[in-house]
């Protein structure tokens, strides 16, 4: 039987992030995960990289997240977030663009997050309604969620972390001095004094099992991929609040399409991983009425994945149980946070005066009301 300060179950960016930040500190960590690194929803994730949050706690995660990926080999000994700015236009409906668009783009510039207005005339490629207000974010890019991910357990692992791959736990049972044992399919058991359920789509079951129930759902989301063709390349991230959808560059021939929308919800044992000709065709349309030349792109396949997706469409962090922490329900924001974010979660387990911005997301808040606003109407992904 082995025995840790913390265990972490899953490897996926956050989990991922939270090793790393213990492994620097010299907390005695395990890190735990069914398949490899990444192989869950982090790996299928489009990693757009953006600080344009409503909410400043994210904004400033997110802000910092995007730092440390633009000097990612720097700080993490020569690995490769395959981090790429390319900046990121959001073009906002009518009824988004009175006295609260203003007041969250003076709120992002305190925040160091740098916006701006852009006028339609700037982009011809795209048309405009009448009311509409475009909002350029420079800064903003995407990454390699599977590079980010594996450069941040190695750093982990060459800290001390013990990496568990193809390790998946089949019992967990709360300690009564706190924390929990974890036996493996295996068999093999370890103790840890502090738990961190960070799953993915699988935390809910894991949850259930030592009797915490939190209303956390899978939802199946895609990415349909398109080649350009001969339609005009557009070389930013595109956030379009009214079509609800994104737009971001997949290298210098193709492009991907994804939801901002809910989507239904999926098995995440049991859910389809390809993409049909009709979802491809429902992001493309409302994107070509954006964006007419892209009439002209080139199906080219695409993928499904996996948000785990709370009912505010903010993250859930924080502790279910004497010593059991979860950090899940981050709803299609959790790569472009979770480098910054790991090391607040990992304060928030050691005990090491937790930034105080984390206790709005604590789980007890669906229990409470204490529900938060996220996104502009239906494009709850916007954050």
């Amino acid at each position: 039987m082995s025995n840790y300060e913390v265990g972490i179950i899953g490897a996926g960016i956050h989990g991922a992030s939270v090793a790393h930040h213990l492994g620097r500190a010299g907390v005695t960590t395990a890190l735990f995960e069914r398949e490899t690194p990444a192989a869950g929803p982090t790996g299928r994730s489009s990693a757009v990289c953006r600080a344009g949050y409503t909410n400043p706690f994210l904004a400033r995660m997110a802000r910092e997240s995007i730092e440390l990926l633009g000097r990612f080999g720097e700080a993490i000994d020569g690995a490769d977030a395959g981090f790429v700015r390319t900046g990121m236009l959001y073009v906002h409906r009518a009824e988004d663009a009175g006295p609260g668009l203003d007041e969250l783009l003076a709120n992002l510039e305190a925040l160091g997050v740098a916006v701006a207005e852009s006028r339609p005339e700037d982009h011809p490629e795209l048309r405009v309604e009448p009311g509409e207000r475009l909002v350029w974010e420079p800064g903003a890019g995407h990454a390699d969620p599977v590079g980010a991910t594996r450069g941040l357990v190695d750093d982990a692992r060459r800290h001390g972390v013990a990496v568990h791959a193809h390790t998946a736990i089949a019992e967990l049972t709360p300690r009564a001095a706190g924390g929990a044992r974890l036996r493996t399919a295996e068999g093999d058991v370890h103790e840890v004094e502090r738990l961190l359920i960070a799953a993915g789509p699988w935390t809910g079951p894991l949850l259930r099992s030592i009797g915490v129930d939190l209303p956390l759902i899978v939802e199946r989301h895609v990415v349909a991929t398109f080649g350009w063709g001969d339609a005009p390349r557009v070389p930013y991230v595109l956030g379009d609040v009214r079509g609800g959808y994104y737009l971001k560059p997949e290298g210098q021939e193709q492009f991907g399409l994804g939801s901002l929308l809910a989507e239904p919800q999926a098995d995440p044992d049991d859910y389809v991983e390809t993409v049909a000709g009709d979802e491809s065709l429902a992001l493309v349309e409302p994107a070509i009425r954006r964006v007419p030349g892209l009439a002209d792109a080139e199906p080219a396949g695409g993928w499904g994945s996996l948000y785990d997706v709370s009912p505010d469409w903010q993250p859930v962090i924080g502790p279910v149980a004497d010593g059991i922490h979860v950090s899940a329900g981050t709803s299609g924001h959790g790569f472009k946070l979770a480098p910054a974010l790991g090391r607040r979660i990992a304060d928030l387990l050691v005990g090491a005066d937790p930034d105080p911005g984390l206790a709005q997301f604590s789980p007890e808040r669906f229990a409470t009301g204490s529900t938060l606003a996220a996104g502009f109407g239906a494009a709850r992904i916007l954050g």
